[in-house]
């Protein structure tokens, strides 16, 4: 399929979405805007992070990660097509998360508070509510909340016209039309028109698809010479480095890192 024009991305393109949120600005405005409350200082912020829970688990590429300075984390992930898979996805990144960023040795307290964010041009559910938010609580007792921690919000673009927070509703409009209507969706369209006028993004966009398709080709080719296991190893070993890189970023222990990526406690402090 062949790559989108660069002038012709929108926000609800990946990687102008990840270009944009990479703005702490604009990302902090949007947690704020989503949950009607101020937001800690962002004490981290990355889009297009690799993760994997462990050396045999199924990677996952995280649109935009954040740690504010309270100690929550966000994963905020744009979504065009329905695949119909929302629901488990999200259990996913949401399981992935916990166990790449608990250390080895701590206590299941330290686990920190955890939203996943789904922002879809589609309604996954099909009840035609701008927000969908999920927290696990009591059958029994739904005024008994788990208090475990989690939560996961589906935010629907085609449903925009439901959304009582009208900042939100303008943002929503904006992902789905591309009409800006709020002092936000202008803030976002000016960052947008900076971007797009930026050579280094524009390389960066170019580049992407081979770049993340390097370590799959290098598995691939290695394969046929080495073997399909030994290939798939070898291919996978880049992305692991990658993911090594953005935990050190994120303050995980070096023990940690290498339980979650599978590489060796040497590698990771090489790096």
């Amino acid at each position: 399929m062949a790559q989108k024009p660069f002038e012709e991305l929108t926000i609800s393109d990946d990687f102008m979405f990840c270009k944009v949120m990479e703005h702490e600005f604009i990302c902090k405005e949007f947690l704020e805007m989503l949950f009607s409350a101020k937001v800690e200082k962002i004490t981290y912020l990355s889009s297009q992070n690799t993760v994997i829970g462990n050396s045999a688990a199924k990677s996952v590429r995280l649109d935009v990660l954040i740690k504010d300075m309270a100690g929550r984390t966000y994963d905020i992930e744009m979504q065009v097509s329905n695949e119909y898979n929302i629901p488990k996805r999200m259990r996913y990144y949401q399981s992935i998360l916990d166990v790449a960023f608990l250390d080895q040795g701590y206590s299941y307290k330290a686990l920190n508070d955890s939203f996943v964010i789904f922002i879809c041009l589609f309604d996954p559910i099909g009840k035609n509510r701008a927000v969908y938010s999920f927290e696990n609580i009591c059958k029994e007792d739904a005024t008994i909340p788990l208090q475990d921690g989690t939560k996961k919000i589906i935010l629907n673009a085609n449903g925009f016209k439901e959304a009582d927070n009208k900042d939100l509703q303008g943002f929503l409009r904006y992902v789905k039309t591309g009409k800006v209507t709020t002092d936000y969706t202008r803030r976002i369209e000016k960052v947008m028109q900076t971007i797009k006028i930026s050579e280094q993004a524009r390389k960066e966009y170019r580049v992407l698809p081979a770049v993340i398709m390097d370590a799959f080709d290098e598995g691939i080719e290695q394969g046929k010479s080495l073997g399909l296991a030994e290939g798939e190893a070898r291919g996978s070993r880049q992305a692991k480095l990658e993911t090594a890189k953005n935990l050190l970023h994120f303050g995980l222990s070096r023990e940690n890192i290498a339980l979650a990526t599978g590489l060796t406690k040497a590698e990771v402090e090489a790096l």
